[in-house]
C-alpha cells in the first residue's frame, strides 16, 4: 500500500488537472451563455473591474505575534476570483511557515459580504494560467485544505453573505461565529446546475449529518444566522454587536496557549474529522464537469443577464434568483 500510494494521489491530481483546465476553457461561455446582450454586459463589468483588480484585496492585520486577522476588503461584494488567489496564497504560505502564530481571525470589510462566489468575468489566461498548489489540487481547493490542516487555529467571523466561496472557507475553517442579524450562509450552486467545487460535500455531513447538508445543498437557498447555529453549519450565533467582541476575545485566549499543544490537539481532531484530500479533489473533478454542462452555462448566462457581479440586489438575494432560473 505504501508503494502505490504516491500513484493514487498523482493520478488524482493529474485528473483535477485536467479536468480544470478542460472547464476553465468554458468559464467566457459561462457568462456570455451565446446571448449577444449577456456579452456586452460583462465587456462592460470587466472594464470597470480592472482598476480594483489592482488594489490589495486581502489585507492582515498582526495584532499580536500569535494572533493575526484576515480581512477581505473588494468591494462591492467581496467577489472570490484567479485575481484573489495568488494574494490568498502568500497568506496561507505565510501562515503556514510563521513559528509565532498561533491562531488566524478571518473577516470583512465589506458591509454586507463576508466572501462570496468565483469571479466569472475574468480573461481566461487568468484562471490557466494558475499552477496547482502543494496538495496537487486546484488552488482554490488546495489553499481550504491548508488551512484546515494547519496548526494554526482559524476562525471565521461571519457577518454579511457567505457565498459559494465564502460558505467553503468558513467550512474549512476550525470555528465559525456568526452574526445572528446579518449572516448568511449558502451554498447556492446546484439552484444554478452547477456542483459545489470547494469541499462542502465532503464537511457539511460531519458537522450536521447527511439529511441536514442535503437540504442546504440541494435547497441552495439562504441560511440565516439562527438556522446556521441549529443546524451546527456554525458554532455559535451572536447578537451583531456582541459578535467580535466574542471572537476577539476567544481568539485572544487561545493565542496564550503553548503553540505545540494547540497544534498537537488539532492536528488528533483532524484525524476524526477532517476529509480526506480524495474526497476534496472528487467535489473539484465534480465541479468541473458541471460547469461544461449546457444548462449551468445557460443559468449563469441568465444570472449575468440580470446582474449578477454587478447588482446589489441579485448579489444580496442570490438564493431568491436562483430560485427564479428554476420557476421559469
Amino acid at each position: 500500500m505504501k508503494v502505490r500510494q504516491p500513484t493514487r494521489t498523482s493520478a488524482i491530481a493529474m485528473s483535477s488537472k485536467a479536468l480544470t483546465a478542460a472547464a476553465l476553457l468554458l468559464l467566457p461561455a459561462l457568462a456570455l451563455s451565446g446571448q449577444t446582450k449577456v456579452a456586452e454586459k460583462v465587456d462592460r463589468a470587466e472594464v470597470k473591474a480592472d482598476p480594483g483588480r489592482e488594489h490589495a484585496q486581502i489585507k492582515v492585520d498582526k495584532r499580536t505575534p500569535a494572533y493575526w486577522r484576515v480581512t477581505f476588503d473588494n468591494p462591492p461584494f467581496n467577489i472570490f476570483g484567479p485575481e484573489t488567489i495568488p494574494q490568498m496564497e502568500k497568506v496561507v504560505a505565510e501562515i503556514e511557515s510563521d513559528p509565532n502564530l498561533r491562531v488566524v481571525v478571518f473577516d470583512s470589510a465589506v458591509p454586507g459580504f463576508f466572501l462570496t462566489h468565483y469571479n466569472f468575468t475574468p480573461p481566461l489566461a487568468e484562471s490557466t494560467s494558475l499552477p496547482s498548489g502543494p496538495t496537487g489540487l486546484h488552488p482554490l481547493p488546495d489553499m481550504l485544505v491548508r488551512i484546515s490542516k494547519s496548526p494554526v487555529v482559524s476562525i471565521a467571523l461571519i457577518r454579511g453573505r457567505a457565498t459559494g466561496v465564502g460558505s467553503e472557507l468558513a467550512l474549512a475553517s476550525d470555528m465559525r461565529f456568526a452574526s445572528r442579524q446579518k449572516a448568511i450562509l449558502s451554498q447556492w450552486e446546484v439552484g444554478a446546475a452547477l456542483v459545489p467545487g470547494g469541499g462542502p460535500m465532503a464537511r457539511l455531513p460531519r458537522l450536521m449529518g447527511r439529511g441536514r447538508a442535503l437540504e442546504v445543498l440541494l435547497g441552495s437557498d439562504d441560511i440565516n444566522g439562527d438556522l446556521a447555529e441549529k443546524y451546527g453549519y456554525v458554532n455559535r450565533a451572536f447578537d451583531d454587536d456582541k459578535l467580535d467582541p466574542f471572537v476577539d476575545a476567544l481568539a485572544t485566549r487561545i493565542s496564550g496557549f503553548d503553540r505545540q499543544a494547540i497544534a498537537d490537539t488539532k492536528r488528533l481532531v483532524d484525524f476524526a474529522s477532517l476529509p480526506s484530500d480524495p474526497e476534496i479533489a472528487a467535489g473539484w473533478d465534480a465541479f468541473i464537469t458541471s460547469v461544461q454542462r449546457p444548462a449551468a452555462q445557460k443559468n449563469i448566462g441568465r444570472l449575468m443577464d440580470m446582474g449578477l457581479q454587478k447588482d446589489p440586489d441579485i448579489e444580496a438575494r442570490l438564493g431568491h434568483y436562483t430560485q427564479t432560473l428554476a420557476d421559469e
